[in-house]
């Protein structure tokens, strides 16, 4: 493969920091590399000094000379004052772009729905992404480089970046390097990984999966390595130690060894292990919408929400995804309370505590002037996380918060460590309805890995809105989506399943983008022909299947009712470890009944009732 460019000893420093401390590693043709690490260890450092967008203190990237290369940063760089249309095309014509195919399914994917015509500082957050990635993707590049390209795009537009990245070059040609904490794109379109930390790149083959069990296998074999050194460490400082008297008389060579064994022990990474932190007691009921409609705000006839019904059981975990501007925020803000329906009604049992994660975190602006320990101290001083007393101190500790860091003032915070802080704020009010609304924004795959865990291990009802599949696959049982109807629906088959509901209403359409004609590109290859209905045997089929899965149902339906009353009895006699494996029983039959009702539909569709 063709050297497309590279780094030669490049160190960085900030202060008495070293980001980076003399690192060679260069990009081939044909690379699809994936960059991941900590906040704040060098990912976006290091992509802007290989795109040249930076100078190194010491050290040199060089690259061929024919290579062009394409940055996307993670600020907004598009002049505010120019229109959509003009930011992404300049001044050309719409003919002239628009017989373009792959210029055109770029439109499509990304900004069919935007303004063509709108300024660009007019837009949202998410809007303004994309019509970045739209400028960059349109324009004929060896190299793309894309610092969190996912941020502020819905799974749908992830969808669609990957699809593009993994079919704009053949195999062996271009070459692209992204930064994201976002773990199924990187499994998705990478081939390499990239790990940047303490001052190191270490890479990996394979994308985010294959990445980690390298890593675990690598840390393995390390610990081996730490194990024998921690034993030598042991027997110099025995030997050390061994009588006051002697200690001056000792060899300085042995003396010198054993501070040197000392002083190399490396430092630990952040952690984050807090494990079944207490929760209030939950009763049968917990939160339910009922028949809740809901108006867009200034009411142009249209509904946010039309008759919709949600009820959330006692230990469910429910994942939301939708449309931008669906209203997966306002569902939230309704299931807490925040916002009153125009119809419907919202029922709360009365031992439920909800707490809510907001996208902004603006929670903590009241607080921004006191240190990390003196919020948590705030909430209590003391904590029983797993049956174990803990002092305000060490469980910030244990959520990756050191010494030093505990007495930083909450302004001086970075953007993930203030959501770290705000979800262990939340945590210790000891709720048993968490609603988190984004939660991976600006946190990094390892962090992302340890709110993971502690979620795994917390016993109360989980709602959570997220573009992020890789997190809703892993800490939700089941999800549900906004289509921008006004209807929520339930997705059986997961996040695929939305994307295919997705694909199915745009296919055949055109979005006119306000002003921009472009064709979706879900709309390729989507009309079929009009079969000629179910044979006779097919019929036959479903009429079976229909009375074999109502005689399934009706026996779940009388499991159910059986387990129900001895959840009733449980909680009478206050037994909560058994009625959480009594939930878990209940949920299992849930999961079941769906899965079945949706068969049945499926057969009663062909039968034609």
């Amino acid at each position: 493969m063709a050297h497309l460019l590279g780094g030669e000893n490049l160190t960085v420093s900030y202060a008495t920091r070293t980001v980076l401390d003399g690192i060679t590693l260069g990009l081939e043709e044909g690379d699809r590399i994936g960059v991941v690490g900590r906040n704040g260890d060098g990912k976006s450092t290091l992509m802007r000094l290989l795109a040249l967008r930076s100078t190194p203190d010491s050290g040199r990237v060089t690259k061929r000379g024919d290579v062009n290369v394409g940055y996307l940063d993670q600020s907004d760089v598009l002049d505010g004052d120019l229109t959509v249309g003009a930011a992404i095309v300049g001044d050309q014509a719409d003919y002239e772009w628009a017989r373009n195919p792959r210029i055109r399914e770029i439109m499509g994917g990304l900004v069919s729905d935007v303004d063509w015509h709108a300024n660009v500082h007019a837009l949202s957050g998410g809007q303004k992404r994309r019509v970045a990635l739209a400028k960059l993707l349109i324009e004929d590049h060896d190299v793309i480089m894309l610092d969190e390209p996912t941020n502020h795009l819905d799974v749908e537009g992830v969808a669609w970046l990957a699809r593009h990245l993994k079919t704009r070059w053949r195999a062996n040609q271009g070459a692209f390097l992204v930064v994201t904490h976002d773990r199924w794109f990187l499994d998705e379109v990478c081939t390499k990984t990239w790990e940047v930390h303490d001052g190191i790149v270490d890479p990996f083959e394979g994308g985010y999966a294959a990445y980690v069990l390298a890593r675990a296998e690598r840390d393995r074999m390390a610990s081996v390595v730490e194990s024998k050194r921690q034993q030598l460490v042991k027997k110099e400082l025995a030997w050390l130690r061994r009588g006051a008297p002697a200690r001056t008389a000792k060899p300085k060579f042995r003396i010198e060894a054993a501070n040197a064994l000392i002083a190399d022990v490396p430092a630990p990474r952040d952690s984050m292990a807090l494990s079944k932190m207490a929760t209030a007691r939950q009763g049968k009921d917990v939160l339910d919408l009922e028949n809740v409609s809901l108006n867009f705000q200034g009411d142009d006839g249209r509904k946010l929400f039309d008759n919709i019904t949600l009820r959330l059981a006692p230990g469910e975990r429910l994942g939301l995804v939708g449309v931008n501007g669906a209203g997966k925020t306002t569902l939230l803000k309704l299931l807490n309370g925040e916002v009153a329906p125009d119809a419907g009604k919202r029922k709360q049992g009365k031992t439920v505590v909800t707490a809510v994660l907001t996208q902004e975190v603006k929670e903590l602006d009241d607080v921004a002037d006191l240190r990390v320990i003196e919020v948590i101290e705030r909430e209590k001083r003391s904590f029983n996380v797993g049956g174990k007393e803990f002092t305000a101190g060490q469980l910030v500790e244990q959520l990756g918060f050191t010494n030093q860091k505990q007495w930083t003032p909450v302004k001086d915070l970075s953007g993930g460590e203030r959501r770290r802080l705000q979800l262990l704020r939340l945590l210790v009010g000891e709720p048993n309805v968490l609603m988190l609304d984004e939660p991976t924004n600006d946190l990094d795959t390892d962090t992302l890995a340890a709110v993971e865990d502690v979620l795994d291990g917390w016993p109360g009802t989980l709602v959570v809105v997220s573009h992020d599949r890789y997190l809703l696959e892993r800490v939700t049982d089941h999800q549900m989506a906004l289509l921008g109807d006004g209807k929520l629906r339930g997705l059986p088959g997961g996040v695929d399943q939305y994307l295919e509901l997705r694909e199915a209403a745009l296919a055949g359409s055109t979005v006119t983008g306000g002003g921009n004609p472009v064709t979706s590109a879900g709309s390729q290859g989507a009309t079929a022909a009009a079969g000629s209905g179910p044979s006779e045997a097919e019929k036959r089929e479903a009429r079976k299947a229909l009375n074999r899965i109502e005689r399934q149902l009706k026996k779940l339906d009388q499991e159910e009712k059986k387990l129900h009353d001895l959840m009733l009895k449980t909680t009478e006699a206050g037994d909560f470890d058994k009625l959480a494996d009594q939930n878990k029983q209940l949920k299992d039959l849930t999961d079941e009944k769906d899965a079945l009702e949706l068969e049945w539909l499926e057969s009663s569709e062909l039968l034609g009732d």
